[in-house]
């Protein structure tokens, strides 16, 4: 799970980075259109929507700035179920996308997306393995922690 919050009786193993979203759009979709300022200006846009099946509805788009928190759900003309069409949909300039900047890190490069809202999307802990706390795990269980064990430099020994 993503390491947000943990239950008391639980420990959260980082296994990975941290996840940084993005707020995408193809330059072609920006032309003739003012720049969202703020979370809350993306009512004023054709906003692209990711439907995820464990959230049972629209993936809320998540915005911090200075200690405050947003959640924001956008409108827009599609609705998709996975990311490479999500992506694919703001390259031809169908709308705003909101997606894992390691994603659109080579189309931001290249100029055919540009970024939004960049000091409203900080870095938030990534993947996490989620154990209850016990005071000896069994011998296979702590070869399995030592193996995803993610030291903030590298990827998971497996």
């Amino acid at each position: 799970r993503l390491g947000e919050q943990v239950a008391q009786d639980m420990i959260a193993l980082p296994i990975g980075p941290d996840i940084r979203m993005a707020v995408v759009a193809a330059p072609a979709y920006l032309v003739g259109r003012s720049l969202p300022v703020m979370p809350q200006d993306l009512t004023q846009h054709r906003c692209l929507n990711l439907r995820l099946e464990t959230l049972g509805g629209l993936y809320p788009w998540e915005f911090q700035k200075a200690g405050r928190r947003l959640r924001v759900r956008v409108d827009g003309p599609l609705i998709v179920n996975r990311a490479p069409e999500l992506q694919a949909a703001a390259l031809a300039g169908l709308g705003i996308a909101y997606l894992p900047q390691d994603r659109v890190a080579a189309d931001l490069s290249a100029g055919r997306l540009v970024r939004l809202l960049d000091d409203w999307t900080p870095p938030e802990p990534g993947y996490h393995l989620y154990y209850p706390s016990r005071r000896q795990p069994s011998a296979a269980f702590a070869k399995l922690i030592e193996a995803l064990r993610f030291d903030g430099q590298t990827a998971p020994n497996l």
